[in-house]
């Protein structure tokens, strides 16, 4: 280990490479905390000239690493690698270049999502995907999980707004991939790059599409009676052929724990509430407005309250940006999942979800994306009971095997990560699996890059392929 200290001391002073303990002790887990591994390092590179050194070290000396930003991964997608380093990206957080007439910004992976509209705002633009942890989270890891956020309805995940990349693959190769136009011929290689969890490499610079700000805005709430009428009036808004912004829905436990947190004003005795928002120029938004209320007061709600102001808006959105951390008050753990279904059985899936929570004997909070059928369950228990874990993890699976069976996805922004891994051969075929394996060699032989994440236990590219890692066989990682 000393040799293997000595060598990577050369490419970063000693502030900025973490051994102790204590020190590695903050990265052992994101937030997904039910998981946690130590790994060897942090290192702390300032520069993409540093990481590229990194990572080719990494790979010269077979030593898994982890590209991590703000750890706010769900999915234990950021999880170290036990005898791996942690590459930590934060100090990567420049905006080197923002041209308001092309309207694009190029970004370091460690540039907080907020930042980048916050700065493109004197130019009348914004970043469109926007995450709930926006104010904390990376544009590296929103382009490795491919994030999306609460107006993804409208304007799409994180892939459809990334331009172009520059990034160190797990080999050390620098690549380039697209560009600064919104016109580009061949493969789409930032679509392929853009949601692999960070198998393939690292991104270092990426050029993202900005928009114009919208000119107004419409946001309803509105209260339901059942997780089902709610369910049922996102379909009706959808069939229509409106498309809002933002379809949002919180029932009755996240409507506590975000009335406990922030004050948020909802409407009292709700088993749900919807968040609808339209918006863009003033003339179509007056157009639409009339044609939503319509619906929403048809789907008879308990109560509808359109903001009348932007304090009012923003008073909304407040209560449901907290709701994931609001919910630590109701409960000291719980498990997120974002597994999506057609939006036409968006009822059914929640009374579904409802009913398996009980024979559970557990409390969930269900807070989401119903535009695109992205559910949010927030499954609560306490792992100091002995069980617990193992039943909210057991409802979990049950929620994502039902997702697959309506249709859907086991993950819609959040990753495969650690959480999930078990479950992609669900909606994936043998066939299908092997061609996801050829793909992650074709970008890292030796999987190096984050592994042990997405592939189900023991067909993990670096176990099938390659026999055991040279780390195995050295007794500082296993198979378990």
């Amino acid at each position: 280990m000393t040799t293997f200290a000595n060598r990577l001391s050369l490419l970063l002073p000693p502030e900025r490479l973490l051994w102790q303990p204590a020190q590695l002790a903050a990265y052992q887990s994101d937030a997904l905390t039910a998981y946690h591994a130590q790994p060897i390092a942090i290192a702390i590179p300032e520069t993409a000239d540093e990481v590229i050194a990194l990572v080719r070290f990494c790979s010269k000396e077979k030593i898994p690493f982890v590209a991590r930003g703000s750890g706010t991964s769900l999915s234990g997608g950021s999880l170290p690698v036990a005898g791996g380093i942690v590459i930590a990206l934060n100090r990567l957080n420049r905006i080197l270049h923002l041209d308001p007439r092309q309207r694009i910004a190029v970004v370091e992976p460690g540039v907080i999502n907020l930042a980048v509209s916050t700065a493109a705002s004197a130019h009348g633009l914004y970043y469109a995907p926007d995450p709930s942890s926006q104010s904390i989270c990376t544009i590296g890891g929103n382009v490795a999980f491919n994030s999306g956020g609460a107006h993804c309805l409208k304007y799409g995940m994180t892939s459809n707004h990334v331009l172009g990349l520059k990034a160190v693959l797990a080999t050390g190769e620098v690549v380039t991939f697209g560009s600064s136009s919104r016109e580009q011929l061949g493969p789409d290689w930032c679509g392929l790059f853009t949601g692999n969890e960070g198998l393939f490499g690292i991104a270092l610079e990426v050029t993202l599409q900005l928009l114009p700000k919208p000119e107004c805005y419409h946001t309803v709430l509105a209260g339901y009676r059942t997780l089902e009428e709610a369910g049922d009036a996102v379909s009706a808004i959808v069939a229509s052929g409106l498309l809002p912004g933002a379809i949002e829905l919180m029932d009755a436990l996240a409507l506590e724990a975000a009335t406990a947190a922030v004050h948020a004003d909802y409407p009292a005795g709700c088993a749900a509430v919807l968040i609808v928002e339209l918006e863009g120029p003033r003339e179509i938004v007056a157009t639409e407005r009339g044609r939503l209320d319509a619906i929403l007061a048809a789907s008879q709600p308990v109560e509808m309250r359109p903001a009348r102001d932007s304090t009012e808006r923003l008073a909304i959105w407040k209560g449901r940006k907290s709701a994931f951390s609001a919910v630590g008050r109701l409960s000291p753990d719980f498990i997120v999942q974002d597994g999506v279904v057609p939006r036409r059985r968006l009822g059914e899936a929640l009374r579904r979800i409802g009913e398996m929570t009980r024979d559970a004997q557990l409390r969930c909070a269900n807070v989401f994306h119903a535009g695109d059928g992205n559910l949010h369950p927030l499954i609560l228990y306490n792992g100091r009971n002995p069980g617990e874990l193992e039943r909210a993890e057991a409802l979990a699976g049950k929620i994502l095997n039902m997702c697959v069976e309506l249709g859907g996805s086991i993950t819609g922004e959040h990753g495969v990560g650690v959480e999930k891994r078990d479950y992609l051969p669900a909606m994936f075929n043998p066939e299908e699996m092997a061609c996801l394996h050829r793909i992650r060699d074709a970008f890292d032989p030796l999987s190096l890059a984050n592994p042990g994440k997405m592939f189900p236990d023991g067909q993990a590219p670096a176990l099938v392929s390659h026999g055991l890692h040279p780390l195995e066989k050295a007794g500082l990682i296993s198979r378990e």
